[in-house]
């Protein structure tokens, strides 16, 4: 079986930045206001991700790590600052605009899988691709086989409701790399795993982004698993550090 992630069937993701930068958030704040009560949450965050590295963010509960993350990822507004995604500044675009970025340069992993309930497990792995253009023909074989690659190729007609939780986040983790992104977001990506499905998910994306050259952000609770990515940052205060 050919490798699912070096198809050509599947379109290029942007054209990597000059500079191999893959994300750059700059001076980050967000502020949530209601009536006359402010709560600062992230107050100055800026970093850096290169092509391929793989980094976690760690913090305590309430710290606004999946606030950060969301707005790296396009799915919150905020406050002050910048984010570039393979070089677009994503303040810059439309509505349409950062969801086409975030289906061409972005995967996401949450700590439940949030696949669709109605569809199998290649139909969920099947959508980025239908969204993106990717004939129905095509789409299937490359979710197919990746879905092989993650240990699911004989539950491709199996809805989540079917499978174990360990299928589960294995069947998300492959909807978010089907595409190719230059960069996968994670918020928690094995809170809800057992240890032995956990160190699994673990190493399956630590070969993808090894083979594939994906970048990962994760935000995590898991020293073990922050200790196996190549940079770890603190959020304490709304800074990173």
């Amino acid at each position: 079986m050919s490798n699912p992630m070096t198809s050509s069937s599947v379109p290029a993701s942007p054209a990597p930045a000059t500079d191999g930068i893959v994300l750059r958030a700059s001076h980050i704040a967000k502020t949530y206001q209601e009536g006359n009560l402010k709560t600062d949450v992230l107050s100055d965050v800026s970093f850096t991700l290169k092509r391929g590295e793989t980094l976690a963010i760690v913090g305590a509960s309430g710290s606004g790590k999946s606030t950060l993350l969301h707005i790296i990822g396009g799915l919150d507004t905020l406050t002050r600052g910048e984010v570039e995604v393979d070089g677009r500044i994503l303040s810059a675009l439309s509505d349409a605009e950062r969801g086409r970025v975030r289906n061409r340069s972005l995967g996401f992993i949450y700590q439940f899988h949030h696949l669709l309930p109605e569809f199998t497990a290649l139909e969920n792995v099947c959508m980025p691709l239908l969204i993106r253009g990717v004939s129905i023909i095509d789409a299937q074989r490359e979710a197919a086989a990746l879905l092989e690659r993650v240990g699911l190729g004989q539950r491709l007609g199996h809805k989540p409701a079917e499978l174990s939780g360990g299928e589960r986040q294995r069947c998300a983790v492959a909807r978010a790399l089907v595409t190719k992104p230059a960069c996968v977001l994670g918020d928690e990506p094995t809170g809800n795993l057992d240890e032995g499905n956990a160190a699994q998910v673990y190493a399956l994306m630590l070969e993808l982004n090894r083979e594939v050259g994906t970048s990962f952000i994760l935000v995590t609770h898991d020293t073990r698993l922050a200790a196996k990515m190549d940079r770890t940052l603190e959020l304490h205060n709304g800074v990173l550090r």
